[in-house]
């Protein structure tokens, strides 16, 4: 995403969890998009390799409801969760 779009782009909450946190170094961040993969894409635009992994097998709420919709629309103030695969029993 280049500076001009960034800054016109809607600013979205991201909450990263377990593996996803731990791989990208901190819990929260700030990132700019119109659509889900948008945010993903400046997400992952500051992520390490490892990090990029452990973010791509992970699932995504927007607003805390499921999303698997790339293309979902985004808007000022959402929130996004990166929750990657959870093991246990």
């Amino acid at each position: 995403m280049d500076e001009t779009t960034q800054r016109t782009a809607p600013a979205i909450t991201v909450q990263l969890f377990a593996g996803a946190a731990a791989e990208y170094g901190a819990e929260t961040t700030t990132v700019h998009g119109t659509t889900l993969q948008d945010a993903l894409d400046d997400l992952l635009s500051t992520a390490s390799p490892q990090a990029a992994q452990a973010i791509g097998r992970s699932s995504f709420l927007v607003n805390a409801v499921a999303c698997t919709d790339r293309g979902r629309a985004l808007s000022e103030g959402d929130r996004l969760d990166v929750l990657p695969p959870l093991a246990g029993g």
